[in-house]
This record gives structure tokens, sequence and C-alpha cells, in this order.
């Protein structure tokens, strides 16, 4: 299955420098401290309009708050020169409901930090297409079904809302392609059992009458702190067959990205994982719609990996700060590897951190 953007694996072997300066800190706090994440997850406000089945933060509560566009600014531009590369604006609310968001992604771009989007694209409207649409690398919708009765159900909202989305991104599409803009635009699915027979439906309408770039399915995983658990024990061997009815979807315009590999691992034996995570609290960071800043999205509410608060401190002071230096002990020394969310993120890059530092690669050294 193609996977020319590689959703399905990991982009950290292209940052030589960062992995370098990460083995080379070692245990050394003094040296670790400096090492500043590549990506940032921010949640621009806490409130969301759909109430999916499957929502991995609703344990939050979807509060009604949202960052402060002229702090965060600064905050932006101080995270562009300590060598933050990337953003997407995602997190525990839809970011397209920040009332500020265009002036948001023009401060992120100004401060040289590139801009990525996961949304459920309902309030995708002009103002977005117009001003920001140009200034992002890429836009994921969270589109969980075929037809507008099932996408009602998964997201818990109106029918309305599937026309509106479909409406919304053909809008996108078209600005994109008359101006010629390098932004890619796609859509996500879980793959669940209420909507896996509309899988090729939902390709098709991608493709054909939407005109994305691709479409991911992946499998669900369980957040730990959820309050839902209808989904967390879905047997993916089931589904696996679907990768090559999904296939015939590829042109070279469009791609359907199975995430076979993440299934397989989603039904892998625990003693394959690595042993200990090596990502945070150095690769990534998340910031919450209330400013706070984790290590790691799937500790959100967890004081160990709270780092501090971007209203009240710099970034400098949160990452290099006291709270960061307890996390980066904890995670070395005491996190159960086992306790966390599977299928995480940085599952991947945990992965090609641990083979590196562990040495696990036979012959390694002839290359």
């Amino acid at each position: 299955m193609a996977d020319s953007y590689r959703i399905d694996s990991q982009k950290l072997v292209y940052h030589p420098r960062r992995v370098s300066q990460f083995l080379d800190a070692g245990e050394d706090w003094e040296k670790a401290k400096k090492i500043y994440p590549i990506y940032v997850e921010v949640s621009p406000v806490g409130a969301c309009n759909h109430r999916c089945t499957f929502c991995a933060v609703d344990y939050i509560g979807y509060k009604a708050r949202m960052l402060d566009p002229e702090i965060l600014a600064q905050r932006l531009s101080e995270m562009g020169k300590l060598g933050v590369k990337s953003i997407m604006y995602a997190g525990e609310g839809e970011p397209l409901l920040h009332k500020k968001i265009n002036q948001i992604v023009k401060a992120t771009k100004d401060a040289g930090i590139d801009v990525a989007f996961t949304t459920n694209a309902t309030v995708v409207n002009e103002a977005f297409i117009n001003e920001s649409l140009a200034r992002t690398s890429w836009m994921k919708v969270s589109m969980n079904a075929g037809t507008k009765e099932t996408y009602a159900k998964v997201h818990q909202t109106k029918e309305a809302d599937f026309p509106r989305v479909v409406g919304n991104l053909k809008r996108a599409v078209e600005f994109k392609r008359a101006h010629g803009l390098k932004c890619t635009i796609g859509a996500q699915s879980l793959l669940l059992p209420e909507n896996a027979h509309e899988m090729e439906t939902l390709a098709a309408l991608c493709r054909d009458e939407i005109g994305l770039d691709y479409l991911v399915i992946k499998p669900y995983s369980q957040h730990k702190f959820s309050e839902t658990h209808q989904y967390e024990n879905i047997d993916y061997s089931a589904y696996i067959s679907m990768a090559d009815a999904l296939a015939k979807y590829n042109t070279d315009s469009f791609q359907v990205v199975f995430r076979e590999n993440t299934m397989r691992k989603h039904m892998a034996s625990e003693e394959a994982r690595y042993t200990k995570c090596n990502a945070t609290p150095f690769f990534w960071a998340y910031v919450m719609a209330d400013g706070a800043v984790y290590g790691c999205s799937a500790y959100l509410l967890d004081s160990r990996f709270d780092y501090g608060n971007l209203n009240e401190h710099s970034f400098q002071e949160i990452w290099e700060g006291e709270k960061r230096r307890a996390n980066f002990e904890f995670v070395r020394k005491e996190l159960n590897i086992h306790e966390c969310r599977k299928n995480c993120r940085m599952d991947e890059v945990n992965r090609y951190l641990f083979d590196i530092r562990e040495e696990r690669v036979e012959h390694l050294n002839f290359i």
C-alpha cells in the first residue's frame, strides 16, 4: 500500500543532528535540557462541536477555553528560534473554532515553523481558505464514515455535517488548485465495527468527488485516561485483508494509506516492544488550550508530565525548567512502558531510538 507521506512509519531519521544531540546527552541533564522538540501539537481551543464515540480526550471535558493569540505569538517566535520546526493544531478541541486561528497561523509561519491541522472541517470557512491554506503544509480531516447516517452516529452530530464537510473540502481543494498551493489535503478514519463496511465508499468519495490527496485508515488506540472503552478490544486481524480492496483506489494523485503496520503492531505481543520511552521529554511536546505544556499527549492532566504554562513563563524557562528535569529522570528511571498508550504517536520514533540507544540492531556497523 502506498504511503509516500510516511504516515505509517517515522521521519526522525531525517533529523540526524537532533538525534546525535540526544545520543550525546545520555543521562546528562545539562545537555538534555538544551534538546528542543522538533514537533509540537497545540490545542488552540478546548471546546469541540462533535462528541465522537472514540474520542481519546473525552475525560478533559471539552472546556470552552482558548489560547491567547498575543501571548502565543510571543511564544511561537521564541520556539522557532529555539529549534521547533513544526506545529500541528489539533488537541482536545476543534482547532478551527478559535476565532483568531488565521492570526495564529500567520504568527506560526512568521516564526519559521511549519503549520498543519487535524480538524473535523465543519467550520472551514472562506477566511481560513483565503488566509491560511497557503501557509499550511497539510490539513488532515477526521471523517469517520462514508455516509451521512454512519458519520452522524460515530461523530455524534447531525447528519447535515457530513455534506457540509464535503462541501468545505471541495472549496479548499478548488482554491488550492486554482492558486497552485502546496498544501496537502487529506482525510483520516479510524477503522471501527460501525464503519468498516464504508471504507471503500469513503475512499471513492475522497478521490472522485472531493479530490483529496490521500485517505488514512488506521486502528483505534485506547487512551489510558479515556472514559470510553467500547473499542478497546477490537481484533484487527479480521480487517487486514481490506488493504488489497482499498489499493485499487490508488492513483498518481491519490493514496489510500491503510495503516497495516500499525494494525499488526496492535495485535503483536508486548514483548516485541521497546522497554523505554526515548521520545519524551525530547522530540515533541503538547500545549493544552489553557497554555499548559506537557511532554506526552497520553498523559494530559498527569502532573508528572506537566512542565509549566505558556501564560506564565517563556518556552525556554519551561523546557529547561525543574518540572521537565523531574520528568526526564522519571521517564528514564521509573516509567513503566506497559502502562503507556499502545501505538502512541511516537511509537515508531521510539522503536528507532531504542534500537539506536540500546544497539539492538545486529551488525549495525556493516552499512
